[in-house]
């Protein structure tokens, strides 16, 4: 059913009108993507809950999900009905993570629905089961942010405080994969697709981190310890102390998240950074404790890129801006520069085929209003006259694109022109950089 539009998002299209009067592409575009998610993707469900869709595949993706809803929660402190959909979003997300922590996909009923026949934990509320750690970090940045903007803490209920203790629980048996009994085999597909070593994938050391076996593209991680997810996941556990110790008064879930935190921020520092012979140091997109790195970056975020706008480190970080030099290089094999435009692409899509979420990220992590502009011009050049947002596009030819229908993209795009008019969710980095500049 088609959500009818809020006042208070009417007004925020206007707002942007006027901001941009002399451009009428970039309101276009923005109004456009903005109403997209909320008009398209929701999915109300009988008992409050929010069931959102990721646009042209009909299940829920964690992270997803999370993202395609997080620019409205700048609305969500004021709009009665805006609040009560991301709530039920979180509902949703939980009740997910407490039925599967390992799964990042499901279905709107227990219906059976799946992309593949895995040989892997399944359910019939599971779309697909590939684990991937940020699908554990992105409900909670969620909540806390939900939090954060409205002042409610109905959402850190039972249910929280149950899905909290899986996910605390998954990712201290995952710093030591080998005990874990998590497997994924996929057959007759691309080798990113499924885990080697019978699904249970590559060999790792102990580094503190956790492991993942896929990438938040859904493809497969060469080394298990995904760099990018394990500093998502610090951040992650950041809110959830806090969470624990200021609303919910836990101090188990708190000293447990601390201990957790440290650890695997002590492996980020101690195997996720090399040196490399032009940049200096940099932060490795992968490795797996046994001295073998992947340097590189996705246009899926986490991504290194991401960072400062996940809250992993600062703006101006010496080793970030090191990596982020590398990631926009030829240097990095997932960067590509062609004849209409240049950025960061994915193994997950064609050759030079860039993605509008990675150009938003590069936007909204620049500290150079040359570049902020830049991106902006960019995201008018490469919507293929749609005025919406795609998966990945053509460095030459943004009319060859992936995804017509892509909520995702569409919310990164709104959300790095809002911070084009200095407004930012409540909670997030970008927004406490922005009171730290005012002050």
């Amino acid at each position: 059913m088609k959500q009818t539009i809020t006042a208070s998002i009417d007004q925020l299209i206007e707002r942007v009108k006027q901001h941009y009067p002399n451009d009428k592409k970039i309101a276009d575009m923005f109004e456009q993507t903005f109403v997209n998610t909320y008009q398209t993707t929701i999915r109300r469900q009988s008992d409050g809950s929010t069931f959102v869709i990721t646009g042209d595949i009909p299940a829920m993706w964690l992270r997803d999900s999370a993202a395609q809803v997080r620019p409205y929660l700048l609305l969500a402190e004021k709009d009665e009905a805006i609040a009560k959909m991301i709530l039920g979003v979180i509902q949703k997300q939980f009740f997910f993570i407490n039925h599967d922590p390992y799964a990042n996909a499901f279905n709107e009923e227990a219906n059976g629905k799946r992309y593949h026949e895995d040989q892997t934990k399944m359910t019939d509320w599971i779309w697909e089961r590939k684990y991937e750690i940020d699908s554990l970090c992105y409900p909670v940045q969620l909540a806390y942010l939900y939090w954060k903007s409205t002042g409610d803490t109905s959402s850190f209920d039972a249910t929280f405080v149950k899905a909290v203790k899986n996910i605390l629980k998954v990712w201290k048996t995952e710093q030591h994969h080998e005990q874990s009994d998590y497997y994924f085999v996929r057959d007759n597909c691309p080798a990113q697709d499924t885990l080697s070593h019978d699904g249970y994938g590559a060999p790792v050391g102990y580094t503190g981190m956790t492991w993942s076996g896929f990438r938040p593209s859904d493809d497969a991680c060469k080394y298990g310890y995904l760099v990018p997810a394990n500093m998502f996941a610090v951040v992650a556990l950041g809110y959830i102390i806090e969470i624990a110790e200021t609303v919910l008064q836990d101090s188990a879930i708190m000293q447990a998240a601390q201990k957790l935190k440290a650890e695997i921020d002590h492996g980020i520092k101690t195997f996720g950074i090399t040196q490399h012979p032009e940049y200096g140091e940099i932060y490795a997109y992968e490795t797996d404790g046994l001295g073998n790195y992947v340097l590189m970056d996705d246009a899926n975020v986490p991504s290194l890129l991401s960072m400062p706008y996940l809250g992993y480190c600062s703006f101006d970080d010496e080793i970030y801006l090191n990596t982020r030099k590398f990631l926009l290089s030829e240097e990095n094999p997932y960067y590509f520069e062609g004849k209409v435009a240049k950025g960061i692409g994915s193994p997950h899509t064609p050759d030079q085929y860039i993605w509008h979420i990675a150009l938003a990220i590069q936007g909204l992590t620049s500290i150079e209003e040359k570049e902020k502009q830049e991106i902006l011009n960019l995201f008018k050049q490469t919507d293929a006259n749609t005025n919406l947002m795609h998966e990945g596009f053509h460095v030459d030819d943004p009319t060859k694109f992936t995804r017509p229908w892509f909520s995702w993209a569409n919310s990164m795009f709104s959300e790095f022109v809002l911070s084009r008019m200095s407004l930012y969710v409540p909670g997030s980095p970008l927004a406490i950089k922005e009171a730290d500049k005012n002050e």
